[in-house]
């Protein structure tokens, strides 16, 4: 299990130590295969002009969730990471399903393993997750984290989804994983 230490780091640290993580909500869920980083100095980040009630989360801190609305329509899950007070957090994008998959099924409705959690939205409908989880700590229920039982090969990418400071490659993906969301990296 992992523990809020494992997230008192620079994001930058955290986010490719988050490949092959297992995560679970309620017991359903996966291995991680892809995350971004965004940090306190990031145009592309939610905290880059200060704290809002929406962002809140995501000053800490470290070990807690920060889950926010994309466009209206999509929950999007973030792992806080650093320094309390200091703005930094891993969104979760993708996930290889291990966990509860015939609940994750129903609820994306599609049989489809690939396309259960292969991005921010589709995770956060096949986990369940909302804006009830924001601001909860990761390491107490309904979160599970368990550590990574072997490093997996990691890529890096730009960011998608994003219009500012898309040149970054703060983007971790498994490589050669089918789970990925849209963009994959050219081997």
């Amino acid at each position: 299990m992992l523990r809020r230490s494992f997230f008192a780091r620079s994001v930058h640290e955290v986010a490719p130590d988050l490949i092959g993580v297992t995560l679970l909500v309620d017991g359903v869920g996966g291995r991680i295969v892809e995350v971004e980083a965004y940090d306190q100095e990031d145009p592309a980040s939610h905290a880059y002009r200060g704290r809002t009630p929406r962002n809140a989360a995501m000053f800490g801190p470290a070990g807690n969730a920060y889950v926010y609305r994309s466009y209206g329509i999509h929950w999007c899950l973030n792992l806080v990471c650093g320094a309390e007070g200091i703005p930094e957090a891993a969104l979760i994008r993708a996930l290889e399903p291990t966990a509860g998959i015939e609940e994750q099924q129903r609820r994306r409705g599609t049989q489809d393993l690939r396309a259960l959690c292969s991005g921010p939205g589709k995770l956060c409908q096949a986990l369940d997750v909302s804006r009830e989880h924001d601001g909860l700590p990761l390491d107490r229920p309904p979160f599970r984290l368990r550590e990574r039982t072997d490093i997996p090969e990691i890529a890096t990418a730009p960011r998608i989804g994003i219009t500012r400071a898309t040149e970054l490659s703060w983007r971790y993906l498994e490589e050669g994983s089918p789970y990925v969301s849209r963009g994959r990296p050219r081997a």
